[in-house]
C-alpha cells in the first residue's frame, strides 16, 4: 500500500498540532467517535488531511451537499497527489423520483438526467476501492443509498494477461455480460470495438485512457493504454483488469436466481390483489414487472433495476442494504469516516430513510412496485452511525449528539492566518433595508463582497430587484436553483461579476469566500431554525476569511441565540488576539486561487460555427465531437460541472444525427 502523504507548503500551526495529535491518538487507541470543533478559517480540512496521514487509514469523507463535496474533492486531490482520491455523489443532473398521489390518481414517472462524467467517477470509486488500499473517497449523502454487492462487483471482472490464451468470442460475450456495449462507429465510455485481432475497451470508470488488446490467434500479444480522443499510445501493460460497467451487475447464476425470486414475489403479490378484487393494481403490477423481467433476462438490466436490488444481492427482507461503506469493508479491515459539517450532515442522514419509505409505501400499495422495492433504501441512522470502526465529526458548531458520542472533542479555535472572528454589530431593524444599502456601498467601494441572509425566497428576490434598481450589482440564491446554478453563482461572486449575494440558509456552512468582508443578517431576532445559535454562528463565520470581516445583525431586541453568538465570538476573538500578539502575526485575508482559464463561451462559439450540422460530413461531425469531448473532460477535471454538463448536452445533440 502506498502511504498517505500530505503535500503542502504549510506546517501545522495555531491549534492544529494539538488537534491533530489528540484526534490521531484517539483513533489509534481504537475509539469509534471523535469530534473536531474547528471555527471557520482555522484549517479544519488541513487537520483532517493530517489525521489521515497520521493514522494511515482509508477514508470516506461525507458531507451534506454537492457544492461542499466538490470543494473538498479539489482540496484533497491537492493534499494527496500521489494517492487515490475519488469523488462519489449522485450521478443525476436532474432527478424526479417516481411517486403516486392517490387522491388525484396521479402517477409521476421517474424522470432523470444522468451526468455521464459523474457516473464514471462513481464507477472509478468502486473500482479503486477494490484495487487499491490508499483510497480517500469524497461523498455526498449518495454514499448512504443502496448499491450492488461489492463481492459480486469484485468477482465480475475480466483479467487480461499478456502471453495467455483467450477465446475472442468468449471474451466479447463476457464484456457484454459485464455491461459493456459494442460500438465500432463511435467509441465512448462503456464501449468496446473490434478490428480484426485488436479489441479496444473503454472502461466505464476511465477518464481518457482506453485499453487496446492485440491478439495473435487466441494469445494476447500486447496490452497498452491509448488516448481515446487522439489515439496516442500510452503505457504498455503486462496485465489489465476490467471491472463491470454497472454496480448492479451480477453473474448469470445469481441473475437466474434473482429472476426466479422476483417471479415468486410477483405471483404472491398478484394473489394478494386478486383476493381483494383489486384488479387495477393487479394488472398494473403484472404488466410492469413482467416487462422488467423480460429486459433483465435479455440484457441483464432494466429501467429502475435498483428496485430489485434485494433479489439481485440475495439480501433478506428488511436486511441492511449494501452501501459505500461495504466497499470499504470488503478491502479494508479498518477505515475512517469523516463527517464534515456534522451539525447539518447527521440530521440530514437521519431524515433520509423516513422520506424514502413513505413515498415507496404508496407505490407498493397501489401496484406500481413489488414490496421488495422498500429494501432499495438509504441506511437508517442507527445502521449508519454504528457501521464504521471510526468516525470523525467536524464542525464549528457540533450538536449534542456528536459531543455526547465522542471520546475526544478537539478544539481548533486559533487560525494560523491570524484572522479574527468578525466583529458583530447589532442595529435596529426599523430601517434595515436603507441602512444596509449605505453600509454595502462602503464595502463595495473597497472592492469587497457582501452576503445578505433573509428569511424567505420572496424577500430574497424582491430585495435583489430593489437593490439592482438602485444601481448595485446583486443576485439571489435559494433552493429553487439547482446545484450547477448555485456553483456558477458563487464562482461569479468571487470573480466580481456582481458584488452582493442574497440568500436564505444556503449561505451558512462551508462556503469559502475570502472576498466577502460584510455579512448582513436581516431580522436576526426572529428566533427559529434560521436564526438559532448554530445558524447565527455559521452565518457569521462567512465573514471570518477576510481581515475586514464584519457582521451586521438587524433586530429589535437581542435574543438568547444572538447573545450566545456574540459571547462565543468575543471569546474566540480574545483568544486569537492573544495568539497574534505572542507570535507577532498581523491578520491577512485568506487567498484562494480561482481557475479562470476556462471560458464558458468557448463551447458555444465552437458549436455556433457549425450552423448546418445535419448537412455536415460524418468525418467533420466526428472531429467536432472529439473537440467538444476534450473540452468536457477538461471542465470535469477542474470541477467545472456546469460547463461540463453544457458540453455534454451539445455532444448529445450531435450524436443524434
Amino acid at each position: 500500500m502506498k502511504k498517505f502523504l500530505v503535500s503542502s507548503p504549510y506546517a501545522p500551526s495555531g491549534d492544529q498540532p494539538e488537534a491533530i495529535a489528540e484526534l490521531s491518538q484517539s483513533i489509534e487507541e481504537g475509539n469509534r467517535y471523535q469530534t473536531l470543533l474547528g471555527v471557520t478559517g482555522s484549517g479544519k480540512t488541513y487537520t483532517m488531511a493530517k489525521v489521515i496521514e497520521a493514522t494511515q487509514k482509508p477514508t470516506l469523507i461525507m458531507t451534506h451537499n454537492k457544492t461542499l463535496a466538490a470543494q473538498l474533492y479539489s482540496e484533497f486531490r491537492s493534499f494527496f497527489p500521489n494517492n487515490h482520491v475519488e469523488y462519489f455523489i449522485s450521478y443525476y443532473d436532474y432527478y424526479q423520483p417516481e411517486a403516486y398521489i392517490p387522491r388525484q390518481d396521479l402517477f409521476i414517472e421517474k424522470d432523470s438526467s444522468i451526468n455521464q462524467e459523474l457516473e464514471r467517477l462513481r464507477l472509478s470509486t468502486t473500482a479503486s476501492l477494490l484495487s487499491h488500499k490508499d483510497v480517500i473517497v469524497i461523498a455526498s449523502v449518495s454514499a448512504n443509498y443502496g448499491l450492488g454487492s461489492p463481492e459480486d462487483y469484485k468477482t465480475i471482472v475480466q483479467k487480461l494477461v499478456v502471453g495467455e490464451a483467450y477465446h475472442q468470442k468468449a471474451l466479447l460475450l463476457k464484456l457484454v455480460d459485464m455491461g459493456y456495449k459494442r460500438n465500432d462507429d463511435f467509441f465512448d465510455i462503456g464501449n468496446f470495438r473490434v478490428n480484426g485481432e485488436v479489441i479496444d475497451i473503454y472502461p466505464a470508470y476511465s477518464d481518457e485512457l482506453a485499453i487496446r488488446v492485440e491478439f495473435f490467434g487466441d494469445e494476447i500479444e500486447a496490452i497498452y493504454h491509448f488516448n481515446s480522443l487522439t489515439g496516442e499510445k500510452g503505457e504498455t501493460l503486462k496485465e489489465a483488469t476490467i471491472y463491470a460497467a454497472n454496480q448492479f451487475i451480477v453473474g448469470k447464476e445469481k441473475l437466474a436466481r434473482a429472476v426466479k425470486s422476483i417471479e415468486e414475489e410477483l405471483a404472491e403479490r398478484l394473489a394478494y390483489y386478486k383476493g381483494l378484487d383489486m384488479m387495477v393494481e393487479y394488472n398494473r403490477l403484472k404488466q410492469r414487472v413482467e416487462f422488467d423481467l423480460e429486459m433483465i433476462e435479455a440484457t441483464g438490466m432494466c429501467k429502475g433495476i435498483e428496485n430489485y436490488s434485494r433479489h439481485l444481492t440475495g439480501k433478506k427482507p428488511g436486511e441492511t442494504p449494501y452501501s459505500m461503506m461495504d466497499y470499504f469493508e470488503v478491502m479494508h479491515d479498518d477505515y475512517l469516516v469523516i463527517v464534515d459539517e456534522s451539525h447539518v450532515s447527521l440530521p440530514q442522514f437521519r431524515g433520509m430513510y423516513a422520506g424514502d419509505r413513505s413515498r415507496k409505501e404508496v407505490l407498493v400499495e397501489y401496484g406500481f412496485r413489488l414490496p421488495s422495492a422498500l429494501d432499495n433504501r438509504p441506511l437508517m441512522f442507527d445502521e449508519y452511525i454504528h457501521k464504521a470502526p471510526h468516525y470523525l465529526f467536524a464542525s464549528a458548531t457540533p450538536n449534542e449528539l456528536e459531543v455526547g458520542l465522542s471520546s475526544v472533542v478537539a478544539e481548533q479555535v486559533v487560525r494560523p492566518t491570524g484572522l479574527l472572528d468578525p466583529e458583530i454589530e447589532v442595529i435596529d431593524s426599523t430601517y434595515q433595508v436603507e441602512n444596509l444599502h449605505d453600509r454595502m456601498k462602503e464595502v463595495i467601494g473597497r472592492g469587497e463582497r457582501v452576503l445578505v441572509t433573509v428569511l424567505t425566497k420572496k424577500m430574497a428576490e424582491e430585495l435583489s430587484t430593489y437593490y439592482n434598481d438602485l444601481g448595485l450589482k446583486v443576485q439571489y440564491m435559494h433552493s429553487d436553483l439547482d446545484a450547477i446554478e448555485r456553483n456558477q453563482i458563487i464562482r461569479s461572486l468571487r470573480l466580481g461579476e456582481f458584488d452582493i449575494l442574497i440568500g436564505i440558509n444556503l449561505l451558512r456552512e462551508g462556503l469559502d469566500l475570502p472576498e466577502v468582508s460584510l455579512v448582513a443578517i436581516l431580522d436576526a431576532d426572529k428566533e427559529g431554525f434560521l436564526r438559532s445559535q448554530t445558524a447565527l454562528i455559521q452565518t457569521s463565520g462567512r465573514g471570518a476569511r477576510n481581515a475586514n470581516g464584519k457582521v451586521l445583525m438587524y433586530a429589535k431586541k437581542i435574543t438568547r441565540s444572538m447573545q450566545a453568538c456574540i459571547d462565543i465570538t468575543q471569546e474566540r476573538r480574545a483568544k486569537q488576539i492573544t495568539y497574534n500578539e505572542i507570535h507577532g502575526i498581523t491578520p491577512t485575508t485568506t487567498i484562494r486561487e480561482l481557475d479562470t482559464d476556462l471560458k464558458v463561451e468557448d463551447a458555444g462559439e465552437l458549436y455556433n460555427k457549425r450552423s448546418k450540422l445535419d448537412r455536415m460530413p460524418k468525418a467533420e461531425r466526428q472531429k467536432l465531437l472529439k473537440e467538444l469531448k476534450a473540452k468536457m473532460l477538461v471542465a470535469a477535471r477542474k470541477l467545472e460541472f456546469e460547463e461540463a454538463a453544457r458540453l455534454r448536452d451539445e455532444i448529445a445533440k450531435i450524436k443524434k444525427l
